[in-house]
């Protein structure tokens, strides 16, 4: 498939507008990211709570500038995005905390991180660059994947091969590439960031596959794109169940 003609990729020519509150929403949570994620990997256990607190604070505050759709999605991503913490670092152990534990800001981090995805997918830059912010992105992930799996690399990095290839099937065959392309930016930036600051490390062989895995693996957004998806693809459904069940207490009442 020619990459500029794309069918879920916005037209080349759109004329999307430019709203501060889509740069906004990323430029902060890029910014707060960094200091809570560097924060978490010195500080005592304790703070994990203040950060939560804090987290909460903005991601609701956001919320309510969002429409009952996306919000709707963020709290599906919230609760899919946490059962999957549990899964693959409690018990899988895939990638551990520093404390073993799935600190206290990890909902609300996801809840924001979500809505910055969706955030740099709906701005007017992405929109009208959508396919040139593709080809970087590919390119980029693909140089980092490559590298992994090279002989120059500390330790290889299988798993982010593979993953690399799963992000691609997500960017050029799932139905929100637009949202996907913002993952990779902030997902790729608080991984970074996050095994840096050795707030959480990965496995050296993935539990799962037992393949082995970079710190972070380098397609290690696709994991996002996993979560964005079931948020879009899970919204719709628990709406229509909230308002069935809405209307079915405004008749008893009545």
């Amino acid at each position: 498939m020619n990459l500029f003609t794309l069918p879920h990729f916005p037209p080349p020519d759109v004329a999307a507008p430019h709203k501060r509150r889509d740069y906004f929403i990323a430029g902060f949570t890029f910014v707060t990211t960094t200091i809570c994620l560097t924060t978490d990997g010195f500080a005592p256990r304790f703070m994990q709570y203040v950060l939560a607190f804090f987290g909460w604070i903005f991601l609701l505050a956001f919320l309510r500038g969002e429409c009952k759709y996306v919000r709707t999605q963020v709290a599906v991503a919230v609760a899919f995005a946490v059962v999957g913490e549990y899964f693959a670092s409690i018990y899988m152990k895939g990638y551990v905390y520093r404390f073993e534990n799935v600190p206290a800001y990890v909902p609300a981090g996801h809840g924001l991180v979500y809505l910055t995805a969706v955030a740099l997918g709906r701005s007017g830059f992405f929109m009208r660059h959508a396919r040139r912010i593709a080809v970087f992105v590919v390119g980029v992930c693909g140089l980092w994947a490559l590298w992994g799996i090279s002989v120059w690399a500390q330790r290889q990095d299988i798993i982010g091969a593979v993953l690399f290839c799963v992000f691609l099937i997500y960017l050029f065959k799932g139905r929100s590439p637009m949202v996907y392309l913002g993952a990779f930016f902030i997902t790729s930036w608080l991984e970074i960031v996050g095994t840096s600051a050795g707030t959480w490390a990965w496995a050296v062989i993935d539990p799962a596959s037992s393949l082995p895995q970079g710190n972070p693996p380098s397609g290690v957004a696709a994991w996002y794109c996993l979560v964005d998806a079931v948020a879009i693809a899970g919204a719709g459904p628990v709406l229509q169940v909230f308002n069935k069940t809405a209307l079915i207490l405004q008749r008893q009442r009545a």
